[in-house]
């Protein structure tokens, strides 16, 4: 007994259908994370700072295992370049920066002992704004939280008193230098 034969409308239909469905999954699994839609709990948003990647740089530093770069927007490189805070006087309204940390690895093309970023840990945000601030002396706080296998961000803190808690609690160490741990170098 034969089969009936098909118009060939109904198979590509299918085959449509199911290229789509494909094509959806792929998209979802490949699509990339809008980090600028991200907020801490004490609302500083990841938005806030766009841009901070052609932001100037103002020193590195290194721990046990990571390395951080710490970048300055316009208006934070204009006061180091006018001696603030070593000159007594207190960042203005509107100075940010940006630290961006990695893991650290030995450099396996340099022929002398180099360590440089391998995974990115984090990007932590700083950001002068009294009215907004009050309470951790104007400087609003937010640290994103990366996970190289999703390649995802996600927020630091549980609620808005992480910023009070945890960053402006460590960072009173350095009150006389307006809450700022990073000086300038020479270059």
């Amino acid at each position: 007994m034969r089969r009936p034969r098909s118009n060939g409308k109904s198979r590509r239909v299918i085959w449509m259908a199911a290229l789509s469905g494909c094509a959806l999954v792929a998209g979802t699994a490949i699509a990339e994370q809008d980090r600028f839609a991200l907020t801490a709990p004490n609302g500083l948003a990841f938005s806030e700072f766009r841009g901070y990647e052609q932001w100037q740089d103002v020193a590195v530093s290194t721990t046990g295992t990571g390395v951080k770069v710490i970048l300055g927007n316009p208006a934070m490189i204009e006061a180091y370049k006018e001696g603030i805070p070593g000159n007594g006087k207190s960042f203005p309204e509107g100075v940010a920066i940006a630290k961006i940390e990695w893991a650290k690895a030995p450099n396996p093309a340099s022929p002398y002992s180099v360590e440089v970023p391998k995974t990115l840990r984090s990007i932590s945000f700083i950001e002068k704004n009294s009215k907004r601030f009050p309470e951790t002396s104007g400087w609003g706080y937010a640290k994103f939280l990366y996970d190289p296998a999703t390649r995802t961000f996600k927020a630091y803190g549980t609620d808005s008193s992480f910023g009070r808690k945890v960053c402006y609690e460590c960072h009173t160490a350095v009150a006389a230098r307006d809450y700022i741990f990073t000086s300038y170098p020479d270059r």
